[in-house]
């Protein structure tokens, strides 16, 4: 603007010239125009083409009008009556008309600022500006992170949507590895994920090596005490980036998004496919992806965008023509030390007879013939309870795997399941029932009135239901209330029987059976002549 201004003073100034800023500035040829003549009469004008000028009277943001906005998530007509009302009740100045307070929010408030009292952080978080880091060279810098897939997939009978845990270098954008997990994710598939990824032979090569660092979020899992001392173990740094920071690994997250967008929306099951009808629901006869077919087509596809997807900062490459472009060497760790490293440690036990007591149960192998009475050291997968890997506990020789001695049939697993099921749908049941409780409507402030009459007998029915069921009350301790203990027994006075002894118990005939005492005073006597007295 002050460009054209000086041509304008000098004379120089043509149509074409004001035609062409008119459509660099995506206004119209007139407001150029305009603009010139208003810096000519103020020359801060030329500063910001197209702006109102200051004046003493000029309504402005203040304090008071930002808490406004964020506490009606920037409503500005809400803002508005609020304001008309606090003036109403003398607690500050008339606010002005709508439009007047919409052109003071624009000008005195940044895109951000207006997302961020609407929306929140996340929602300023989309109008920030972000500075991409230097590439590096391979290996220097990994990202991991869960995904779960928008895609439903056959799982023994259930539709699931799995879980995708991935690890990308962040110079090649390479994925150097995944692990895929039916259910919830844990240290398991951490662990899983960072062998694949570490391991440069078939089938997960030519990527792989150990790297300088990885960069995690606060999730528990990649912070636990096993993926954290496997870590240690391997010499790689840790950094732990702040929560709610996606924007710190950009490369994983664009990997998220980019797995969504080019392989996952047209898979059967995608769960955030537009659905026609006022009901978004899946069509009944949509058969879906078994959880095998599902990690199959999945590797397949992270097998192309290894080998041929050329991704934009690549420059026309594809992650593994970047990959081996780079010179840099790679720290390789043989699969049996891997396999160690990433174990967790259950510390020492003594080999029995009967095996390694590990958890409450015995785990036994072919190995251990001859073997009993010695220290080993336990080592063993998360969640993978059906064996154990054990070491020699002086010298870290591995001796073996050992599985779990007496283990349940696939039928008995089954049984178990379901019948585990069963009562979790009745006790959900029942709970629903419990809290299932309808209040009556009303339209003045009233306390809240509970609906569902009951009479008498069916309160005393569902009572006695109740105490049914309670154990305690079953045993019923004061049906047959104890009897006093007899007059001859030395008892302490707080239970001794008041009143007269209670008799001993009756013979034969009915009649109480006399004291020993009492018997020896009844027997007869004879006197010196030898005739019964």
């Amino acid at each position: 603007m002050r460009r054209l201004l000086a041509l304008r003073r000098e004379g120089k100034l043509t149509t074409g010239q004001v035609r062409s800023a008119a459509d660099v500035l995506g206004v119209r040829e007139r407001a150029v125009w305009r603009w010139l003549a208003a810096a000519e009469r103020d020359e801060a004008a030329a500063r910001a083409p197209g702006e109102r000028a200051a004046y003493p009277g000029r309504f402005t943001v203040t304090d008071e009008v930002r808490a406004l906005l964020g506490l009606w998530k920037g409503n500005v007509a809400a803002v508005h009556r609020e304001l008309i009302a606090r003036a109403a009740r003398g607690e500050g100045e008339p606010p002005p008309s709508i439009p007047t307070l919409h052109r003071a929010i624009r000008r005195d408030l940044t895109p951000g600022e207006r997302a961020g009292l609407a929306g929140g952080e996340r929602a300023a978080r989309k109008h920030d500006v972000f500075l991409a880091r230097p590439r590096g060279w391979r290996n220097q810098v990994w990202e991991t992170d869960h995904m779960q897939a928008p895609v439903l997939v056959d799982v023994e009978g259930k539709a699931r949507r799995p879980w995708i845990t991935w690890f990308t270098d962040c110079a090649t954008n390479a994925v150097t590895g995944v692990a895929i997990t039916p259910g919830d994710p844990s240290r398991e598939s951490v662990l899983a994920g960072l062998r694949s990824a570490v391991l440069r032979e078939d089938p997960y090569g030519p990527f792989g090596g150990l790297p300088d660092k990885v960069r995690v979020d606060r999730g528990k899992d990649f912070l636990s005490r096993t993926v954290t001392a496997a870590f240690d173990l391997l010499d790689v740094t840790v950094e732990d980036l702040p929560a709610y920071t996606p924007h710190l690994k950009g490369t994983v997250e664009g990997l998220n998004r980019a797995v969504e967008g080019m392989f996952l929306a047209a898979l059967p099951g995608y769960a955030r496919q537009p659905r026609p009808g006022k009901r978004a629901s899946r069509p009944k006869d949509e058969v879906l992806l078994g959880f095998e077919d599902f990690t199959t087509q999945l590797l397949a596809w992270t097998r192309w965008w290894n080998t041929e997807h050329r991704p934009a900062p690549l420059g026309g490459r594809t992650p593994l023509q970047a990959w081996q472009d780079d010179p840099t060497p790679l720290r390789d760790v043989p699969a049996a030390d891997l396999w160690t490293f990433t174990l967790e440690d259950a510390g020492t036990r003594t080999l029995t007879t009967r095996g390694i007591r590990f958890r409450r149960r015995d785990y036994v192998g072919p190995w251990m013939t001859g073997q009993a009475g010695i220290q080993v050291r336990v080592r063993f997968m998360p969640h993978h309870d059906h064996r154990i890997e054990v070491y020699h506990a002086a010298t870290g020789r591995y001796l073996g795997p050992a599985d779990l001695a007496d283990q349940a049939t696939d039928e008995q697993i089954g049984a178990v399941r379901r019948a585990r099921a069963a009562r979790a749908r009745r006790l959900k049941k029942d709970l629903q029932a419990s809290q299932h409780e309808r209040y009556a409507a009303v339209n003045q402030p009233e306390a809240p009135q509970r609906l569902g009459a009951l009479t008498g007998a069916q309160a005393e029915a569902e009572l006695a239901r109740t105490a049914d069921s309670d154990l305690a009350q079953l045993a019923m301790p004061d049906l047959i209330p104890h009897a006093a203990p007899p007059a001859d027994w030395r008892t302490p006075a707080s239970l001794a029987a008041p009143g007269p002894p209670v008799p001993s118990p009756s013979g034969r005939d009915g009649a109480s059976a006399p004291d020993s005492r009492d018997r020896r005073a009844a027997l007869p006597t004879t006197d010196e002549d030898g005739d019964a007295s």
